[in-house]
């Protein structure tokens, strides 16, 4: 015997209504909400171009003009500039004074001047960085629910870490300039104490996710907090750990680069001074440079994030 239920048809009718005013309703909502926003950023954009002295949409039309004050007559000095090799066209000026930014090492061997910028840039980015693991690790134990029984000490960490990452790095290198004066140092300091607080962010969310069964045998044998956390967590996350603090150094060269050009030194520095005085060849081989320096770095960190991570899993597999 085969039973049949049949829904009645004045519900299921409702049931269709009621669906349709809804999707109705949301599509009303929607609707509205997008009008909105819409109003509101053309009249913020509106206000914008009144109280712009120059009128931004009256202007818009030049906006690329400045790409043609920056083209070379010559693209050989690109390569001159890079190099520090000096340049026919010289008159005298700093356009083409190449060869003035060489540094000696020994005899007539020398560092080209953007070589040695990008070098000051690179060093900003890993001791800032450095600086930055070295602090984050021991916080993102503490800060780790599953490893750290004191709520108080707890919290106490990731608010210190919050209020490290809540700050844009120009904003506490500013600060540190008053003390330290302009240049790397303030910029390190600052790169260093933003990379506590975002790296101890993602260590901690790593750490609560580990698996405690180590840990717990570790207790039962009477392990103190130091030797569970170093035999029984740390072997688990430090993979991801220095996964992350590779991605980190890729982040930190792009920032150090920033820095420098609000007085952090590096190559950012020079990059900001040669665009506002129009050098074309000068800005072009400072580009170059720093995109290529940037591409290497990520091509190694990325390597070697794969090898890190893919040896620990295999090991932990076997």
């Amino acid at each position: 015997m085969t039973l049949s239920v049949t829904a009645p048809s004045g519900a299921t009718h409702q049931m269709a209504d009621a669906w349709r005013r809804q999707t109705s309703l949301r599509r009303l909502y929607t609707a509205i909400g997008v009008g909105l926003l819409i109003t509101a950023l053309g009249s913020t954009m509106w206000f914008a171009d009144e109280a712009n002295a120059g009128h931004f949409f009256d202007r818009l039309p030049h906006l690329l003009d400045f790409l043609s004050w920056l083209v070379p007559k010559d693209w050989n000095d690109v390569w001159r500039a890079m190099f520090d090799i000096a340049s026919p066209h010289d008159t005298g000026t700093q356009e083409f004074n190449f060869p003035l930014g060489r540094s000696y090492v020994w005899g007539s061997f020398y560092i080209p001047e953007y070589f040695e910028l990008m070098l000051t840039t690179l060093n900003v980015a890993l001791v800032s960085t450095f600086i930055g693991f070295v602090f984050a690790v021991p916080f993102s134990f503490i800060a780790a629910r599953n490893l750290t029984p004191h709520p108080v000490l707890r919290l106490i960490v990731k608010r210190l870490m919050e209020l490290l990452r809540a700050f844009p790095e120009i904003v506490i290198a500013g600060l540190f300039a008053a003390i330290v004066s302009i240049g790397p140092i303030a910029a390190i300091i600052a790169i260093g104490l933003h990379s506590i607080g975002a790296l101890g962010k993602l260590f901690y969310e790593i750490n609560e996710n580990i698996d405690m069964r180590a840990e717990e045998g570790l207790r039962a044998v009477g392990a103190n907090w130091f030797e569970r956390v170093r035999f029984a967590g740390l072997p688990q996350v430090l993979p991801n750990f220095m996964s992350y603090t590779l991605l980190r150094v890729e982040i930190n060269v792009r920032i150090s680069t920033i820095m420098g050009a609000v007085g952090g030194g590096g190559i950012g520095e020079e990059l900001k001074l040669s665009i506002s005085r129009g050098f074309g060849a000068k800005t072009i081989a400072l580009v170059l440079l720093l995109f290529t320096t940037i591409f290497i770095v990520d091509q190694f960190s990325a390597w070697l994030r794969r090898k890190l991570v893919g040896e620990q899993a295999f090991v932990m597999s076997a």
